[in-house]
């Protein structure tokens, strides 16, 4: 699945990005990419339960 996530715009943020993916599922596969603002996850995870984990850490991802 994939998020647009507008806050995220470095290395940095990628990482909290993919903590904050990981910390719902440790499995989960998070490939960032700041540049274009885009998040794309291999997960069994529900895309609600990685939502609410993203917008916690304070990058709520963008309405698709």
């Amino acid at each position: 699945m994939q998020f647009h996530i507008e806050a995220m715009t470095c290395g940095g943020c990628a990482r909290a990005v993919t903590k904050a993916i990981q910390s719902v599922d440790p499995a989960a596969q998070v490939q960032t990419d700041p540049p274009a603002r885009k998040v794309e996850v291999k997960t069994t995870a529900a895309r609600d339960a990685l939502a609410a984990a993203l917008t916690e850490a304070g990058f709520a991802p963008a309405e698709a």
